[in-house]
């Protein structure tokens, strides 16, 4: 054997080592990581799929997925951490308990403590698993834009979510590409669902006797009034899905620099009213751009609700839009002695009414063409809101009643 052959022999075994070294030492993590968290009754904890300041998620298992009487889907994801650090993972527990029933928001199937072998408890919180990752995920995978259509429904998807969260008098406060995942479904491959609710606040919370701007989230989906006045209301999260969309249709955040922007940096950028939006590339289709000026407006009077944009021509006309969607996972019992005899109507009743489609479209696909995202303004989403008053009014004036035999 000459020199050469025994030197590469040498690399080859070196490399052999350093192999089983990086095998051993994850399944010695693994071991720990299991010793410290524990499995759950129904459940095994499996590989560690995300970390954060909050505590860790895991897949989980089901250990009789067959079994008919179980609650629990096959697979599931399973948020942990020790019970004295839980406080975020807990209050996302009481949010989704409260605002459970939308199949656009990621499913909570309930919370377990378990035990470590050394003793610790361990909070778990048990959610609807993304087998799709996350769109944050999908985003850096295509290394460009999506294709539109795509984008489109992701966007409704989210929508939805959020219309439910604002009805249910709640706001996000940090939506964003990591905290929207992807779902498995039978149609259409991937539904988008709203996740990570750790951080939302009931609508109209003011945080008492706070020295300076308070908000809550990730600086580069701040909407304006948030940096600069610390508020944070449904239209904050209106602001944050507009980023969102520009991001999937150009495959780069809103405030994107060549240069890495410090949190002080983009801060600046979002609070200083000079400070043009970025433009939108032309290939964009009208109702795109159209659809970002809803979201993006500096003015919270000139920024869309979210069940006003379900309404606008880029969402609209998709092929399950006529579909009844029901989550029949979701297990509510409804006690019918709670049923008022009469309903009453509010905005958001109409969010699928065709003539606002139609309102839409003739407002705001006139065919010219949008290079940035400034020239919205206050006359246009008057005119839509104008109506849509006018039709609340029109409703109110054929009230339905319910009527509850005597007995039931």
């Amino acid at each position: 054997m000459n020199s050469m052959e025994a030197k590469t022999k040498k690399r080859s075994l070196l490399a052999g080592e350093k192999s089983y070294e990086g095998k051993r030492s994850k399944q010695d993590d693994w071991k720990l990581v299991h010793k410290k968290y524990g499995d759950g009754i129904a459940w095994s904890r499996g590989a560690m799929i995300g970390k954060g300041s909050f505590g860790s998620v895991f897949l989980a298992n089901l250990k009789k997925p067959k079994s008919k009487y179980s609650y629990y889907p096959p697979i599931m994801a399973v948020k942990s951490a020790e019970v004295s650090a839980s406080g975020s993972i807990q209050k996302e527990k009481e949010v989704m308990d409260n605002i459970r029933g939308c199949p656009n928001v990621i499913k909570c199937f309930g919370d377990e403590i378990t035990n470590g072998e050394d003793g610790q408890m361990v909070y778990n919180l048990l959610l609807e698993y993304g087998s799709g990752g996350t769109l944050a995920d999908l985003i850096k995978k295509s290394g460009k834009s999506l294709p539109e259509v795509d984008v489109r429904r992701y966007t409704r998807s989210i929508l939805r979510g959020l219309t439910h969260i604002h009805k249910k008098g709640y706001v996000h406060c940090d939506l964003k590409p990591e905290n929207v995942l992807l779902v498995a479904n039978s149609r259409d491959g991937f539904t988008a669902k709203i996740g990570d609710l750790g951080l939302a606040k009931r609508a109209k919370q003011s945080k008492k006797n706070k020295l300076g701007p308070y908000w809550r989230g990730t600086p580069m989906y701040l909407s304006p009034e948030t940096v600069v006045n610390g508020v944070q209301e449904p239209p904050s999260d209106v602001w944050a899905v507009g980023c969102i969309v520009f991001e999937m249709l150009t495959g780069k955040p809103l405030w994107f620099s060549e240069k890495d922007l410090t949190v002080d940096e983009i801060l600046s950028r979002i609070s200083d009213d000079e400070n043009e939006l970025p433009c939108v590339s032309s290939s964009i289709s009208t109702d795109g751009r159209s659809f970002l000026k809803g979201c993006l407006s500096r003015k919270v009077m000139c920024r869309l609700r979210s069940n006003m944009l379900l309404n606008h021509p880029f969402v609209k006309g998709l092929l399950d839009d006529n579909v009844n969607e029901v989550d029949k996972s979701q297990k509510e019992v409804f006690d019918i002695n709670n049923i008022t005899s009469s309903l009453a109507f509010s905005h958001d009743d109409d969010d699928d009414d065709d003539d606002d489609g139609e309102l839409w479209s003739s407002s705001f696909t006139d065919g010219s063409s949008y290079d940035g995202l400034s020239s919205w303004s206050e006359g246009d989403v008057n005119a839509i809101k104008s109506e849509e008053s006018r039709r609340f009014h029109q409703v109110q004036k054929y009230p339905i009643t319910l009527t509850v035999s005597k007995g039931v």
